[in-house]
């Protein structure tokens, strides 16, 4: 098989800053596309952060002046020889430049142009400036996270906005490219720093119009996350409860029943933890290295929270390759993130970050035209149509890829045991990743279902899931088995810790990811115990990253007609997660920005304040401006200046000062949901229920002009589909009768 790149013929011109469209064209980079990242004169500012060096490895650097006509002709010679554009710029500025997608498709067919901007094309604030802070802030995600030590909104510290829009951009831009190759139509491929944040709250904002109780209560903020401190001060965060250990159940036994009990009744209720109160006590008793050997060896599920950047060191991070060494030309020999995902051929690191305008004579010397594209069919038909995936995942790593295919317009079966997703209790945040999809309920461990399997299989696509791979073995889901049905099959593993290692077949959770990752210690606060987001967003990170795999797998089918193993992680998504700190030569973490102890932010001028009638965060290039702005204001007086003002003319006051800062909205979801500006374009979706009447969740991620995306199934309920699913595999109404009898399937009736 060819050591080509997937993306090989693809040529991809990067003009973005920042973190959200350099990582994105990073990802198409070492999936084989030529990345061209065309820098004006004073180059990206993020040059001078660490994480330069990452999401911008592997692209060539052409330094052009937009100001000099010359250099603005350059850069249209180089669109006309491009097969994508990535920017992050407003919709008005693409308009100045002649960058929108109505005018370069005039003069270049074929162009798939991915925006990234702070918020989509066709919203309100679609000229709205903004970073991660300033967007989360206004969509009201800064106040859907509880605070360690205080109450009101806290500063969300890691880039939700940014990396989940770099997810969806890359995914975004293969999906229009395999659209492009069926049927010649190019056209949109773009997202938003908003979209981007929307990823978490899909779990989290949807209403209903019968609810279940489950459905009503959804995921609370004060949910008491399964966090216990050790004898050594190191906590540990579970997935299961504590008392399959042997170590637990000996350390209660010597505490006495007596005392378990006292201890219980003063501790918090949580099914995880029966026993949390005198679990606190019982962790104190022993050190951190003894507890973990303890509760590994009896497949307990759990991490110790580590700062951030310590991932770098973790064995098994490093035998996935999901760690690499990387000699950037500024910093030195450093330890970067490898690929959170696989593929054949695999992705790769074609050489670090370039200087500034490294390649300007090699890349204006190369001419190149992109290759003629016949349009053929209909172009605003989804990316996907025509693709069908099978999906046995559960929880939400596994499902949400699937969902988003079938956003994508993929026919999604999803194949559950006939008991249900192991997430169906938690009936909002299983909503949150499973609509669009038709439902079948087979018992797999039954040897009946092994016919229906087989038909299933013949007629798809691509397979899903993230089952533990012993597991999906055992019930004949592993890929050598399936591609005997179908030899051209995508088949896509979602493993918590990578397919190497000794850790390859251990469970594994979103919490666990976001203890090991640093997150969950950096999140909290400087000095404050570790603090579990209720975002889920390695469980996101980690779903997209095999969203992106999956699609290239396609992409790949397309060309070759070869089906192959893909897969994805939740330690490598997670790991890509802390890229904005590398190691370098020394040893020693590149310095990053710490949250404060009061969650507020991440210096004196990068911060929420709290005014007289509600809460701002400022994003300032320093106090002083910030002083300035309000006027005789000290310094070290402005919490108390703040305290004293109201938001709306502070903000006048700072916006005339030229420094970005945002109201901080509160109690989002029913005014998101009902926003007609969010129904009108598509954020926020309504539609019949099988269960609960209708419900309404968030909406379309992408912009994908002039196609359309698929966004009008609801979640299914158990067995929805089983027999109009199993009709079209070519069962007879007798042949489903015998089935639903001797309890193989399920049918909702």
């Amino acid at each position: 098989m060819s050591t080509a790149g997937i993306l090989s013929d693809v040529r991809v011109l990067d003009v973005g800053t920042g973190i959200a469209a350099p990582l994105a064209s990073m990802l198409l980079a070492e999936a084989g596309a030529d990345v061209i990242k065309v820098e004006g004169p004073q180059g990206d500012p993020a040059r001078d952060r660490p994480g330069f060096s990452v999401w911008n490895r592997s692209k060539r650097s052409v330094a052009l002046d937009f100001e000099v006509s010359h250099d603005r002709q350059t850069f249209e010679t180089l669109l006309s020889g491009a097969d994508v554009l990535v920017h992050d710029l407003t919709a008005t500025s693409v308009r100045q430049r002649g960058w929108d997608e109505e005018s370069l498709m005039l003069r270049h067919p074929g162009l798939v142009v991915c925006g990234v901007p702070p918020y989509p094309k066709g919203h309100v604030d679609e000229d709205r400036p903004g970073d991660d802070s300033l967007v989360l802030a206004r969509m009201g995600l800064m106040d859907e996270q509880q605070g360690v030590r205080r109450s009101g909104p806290v500063y969300v510290r890691i880039p939700l906005g940014s990396f989940c829009g770099a997810w969806l951009a890359a995914a975004g831009v293969v999906a229009r490219l395999i659209k492009r190759g069926r049927t010649g139509h190019a056209g949109s491929a773009s997202t938003s720093l908003m979209q981007g944040a929307l990823i978490p709250m899909t779990m989290h904002w949807a209403r209903a119009g019968e609810p279940s109780p489950a459905f009503a209560l959804g995921m609370p903020k004060s949910n008491v996350p399964t966090l216990f401190q050790c004898g050594d001060g190191v906590w540990l965060h579970l997935m299961r409860p504590p008392e399959h250990s042997p170590l637990m159940r000996r350390t209660l036994e010597a505490l006495g029943e007596e005392r378990v009990a006292q201890l219980d009744a003063a501790g918090p209720v949580t099914p995880l933890a029966p026993h949390f109160g005198a679990n606190i006590e019982a962790f104190r008793q022993h050190d951190s290295t003894t507890w973990l050997e303890d509760l590994w060896a009896n497949d307990v599920p759990v991490q110790a929270a580590v700062p951030l950047g310590e991932i770098y060191f973790d064995e098994q991070a490093i035998a996935n390759d999901y760690v690499v060494t990387v000699d950037d030309p500024t910093l030195g020999k450093v330890r970067q993130p490898g690929h959170a995902y696989t593929t054949e051929p695999p992705p790769r690191i074609k050489g670090p970050a370039p200087r500034l305008g490294a390649d300007n004579a090699a890349v204006l010397a190369e001419p190149r035209e992109r290759a003629p594209v016949k349009p053929d069919g209909d172009a605003t038909t989804p990316p996907l149509s025509g693709v069908r995936v099978l999906d046995f995942g559960n929880f939400l790593a596994g499902p949400l890829a699937p969902m988003l295919l079938a956003d994508l317009g993929a026919d999604v079966i999803k194949v559950e045991a006939t008991t249900g997703d192991m997430m169906r209790p938690v009936a909002r945040v299983f909503d949150g990743c499973q609509r669009g999809k038709r439902a079948i309920a087979l018992d797999l461990k039954n040897p009946q279902a092994r016919p229906v399997l087989e038909r299933l299989v013949a007629s798809c696509d691509v397979v899903h899931h993230n089952l533990r791979m012993p597991a999906a073995l055992r019930l004949g889901l592993g890929y050598d088995a399936l591609r005997e049905i179908r030899h051209d099959l995508v088949y896509c593993h979602v493993s918590s810790y990578g397919p190497r290692g000794a850790r390859k077949d251990w469970p594994g959770f979103d919490q666990l990811f976001q203890a090991q990752s640093g997150w969950e210690v950096e999140g909290a606060g400087f000095g404050n115990p570790p603090m579990w987001h209720r975002f889920g967003m390695m469980d996101h990170q980690c779903a997209l990253a095999s969203l992106f795999a999956t699609l290239l797998g396609i992409r790949q089918r397309d060309h070759t007609g070869d089906g192959q193993f893909v897969s994805a992680s939740l330690l490598g998504a997670s790991i890509l997660s802390v890229s904005e700190t590398v190691v370098l030569p020394n040893g020693h973490l590149a310095p990053f920005d710490q949250l404060d102890a009061d969650q507020m932010g991440v210096s004196p001028s990068r911060r929420l304040f709290a005014c007289r009638d509600g809460w701002i965060v400022v994003n300032a290039p320093g106090p002083g401006a910030i002083a300035t702005a309000l006027g005789e204001v000290e310094v070290d007086g402005l919490e108390r200046a703040m305290a004293d003002r109201e938001t709306a003319p502070t903000l006048d006051t700072l916006a005339s000062a030229g420094i970005a800062a945002e109201y901080v909205q509160l109690d989002q979801m029913d005014a998101f949901l009902g926003s007609e500006a969010n129904r009108s374009t598509g954020l926020s979706v309504h539609y019949p229920h099988a269960e609960f009447g209708w419900t309404e969740q968030v909406g379309g991620l992408w912009q994908m002009s002039p196609a359309r995306l698929a966004l009008e199934r609801s979640a299914p309920a158990l067995g929805e589909h089983t027999r109009e699913v199993l009709r079209e595999t070519g069962f007879s109404s007798n042949e489903i009768d015998r089935l639903l009898d001797a309890e193989v399937v399920v049918a909702r009736t």
